[in-house]
């Protein structure tokens, strides 16, 4: 017999989390969580939505991050669908990242 575990909302949204710090912007060695890219994350059954923001619109990865980040999470046994939302609203500033992030890059 099988057992079926079902994943909590708040569970799912850990493990994206788990995800998305072991995605680093190229230029940047910190993750793009602690760095305070990752704006939003809703995840509603097996679907994922996350709304992020790039360090700047001009970013090199602009066209490659958000999809690398949108295919992690749909690597995820427990997601179906993620989708990602680009926005640069608010623009990013070193305020939002992490006390981790702040210390690694010398901010602090």
């Amino acid at each position: 017999m099988e057992e079926t575990t079902s994943t909590t909302q708040e569970e799912l949204e850990a493990k994206v989390i788990e995800v998305l710090k072991s995605i680093y912007d190229p230029e940047i060695p910190v993750n793009i969580y602690d760095l305070g890219l990752i704006y939003e994350i809703r995840a509603k059954e097996r679907s994922v939505f996350v709304r992020m923001t790039l360090t700047a619109p001009n970013c090199p990865v602009a066209d490659i991050l958000p999809q690398q980040v949108e295919a992690a999470i749909g690597m995820l046994p427990e997601v179906d669908e993620s989708t990602v939302f680009l926005t640069f609203d608010p623009p990013f500033s070193p305020d939002m990242m992490s006390e981790e992030a702040r210390l690694e890059l010398g901010f602090m």
